[in-house]
């Protein structure tokens, strides 16, 4: 069964060196609406699903391969953008919802049954990130949410399987794709993380 989902995957998007990316990159990255107007998310459940209301559009919009953020079956990396917390409320069954790791500093609210992560919270007012949520914009079916940017800490995905001697192609395919890979954040979002501990020194 798993074989003939990627087989069918593999046929389904073409692309440079063989190398499948996540479906959204893979397809084609889908360019940003002007005054787009936000929209909402829904998890994997054929029944109750989970919603989550998003205003406004999303930032920062890139692929990671990090360990702990949620990708589809079969993607390499996963697709995350942010959004102020504020503009984010969970209207559907969110008695659904648990965090994944209490101990990490993303706290990453996922659905019980189904096992996708509907947003990512930080609660330590320190961090040069709080205020801001980590979301899934595939799970929408607006169009026109924010396009990936940047692949951030690419060289992660050797922990979860990956042969170290296939990143060259991997990172060629990025490329190919407009996303810059960085084995960390984007030049831009360190530099604030950078900023953030200077001022408060």
């Amino acid at each position: 069964m798993i074989n003939k989902i990627i087989s069918k995957y593999k046929a389904t998007f073409c692309c440079t060196n063989g190398v499948l990316i996540h479906p959204n990159i893979d397809k084609g990255i889908q360019p940003a609406l002007n005054n787009f107007k936000g929209g909402e998310l829904k998890c994997h459940c054929r029944s109750k699903a989970v919603i989550v209301e998003i205003k406004g559009q999303s930032a920062h919009n890139h692929a990671c391969g990090c360990s702990k953020c949620w990708k589809p079956a079969d993607a390499l990396f996963s697709v995350v953008a942010v959004i102020s917390k504020d503009n984010l409320k969970v209207t559907n069954n969110e008695s659904k919802l648990k965090v994944i790791d209490d101990s990490a500093a993303i706290k990453r609210f996922a659905c019980k049954e189904c096992g996708v992560h509907m947003y990512g919270r930080i609660d330590n007012t320190e961090h040069p990130f709080f205020g801001l949520d980590f979301i899934h914009t595939e799970l929408s079916t607006q169009k026109g949410w924010s396009a990936p940017e940047f692949a951030a800490f690419v060289s992660s995905i050797i922990e979860t399987g990956t042969k170290p001697e296939d990143m060259d192609a991997i990172r060629q395919q990025l490329t190919s794709q407009g996303l810059t890979p960085y084995d960390c954040l984007s030049p831009a979002l360190m530099d604030v993380i950078a900023t953030h501990t200077e001022n408060n020194k």
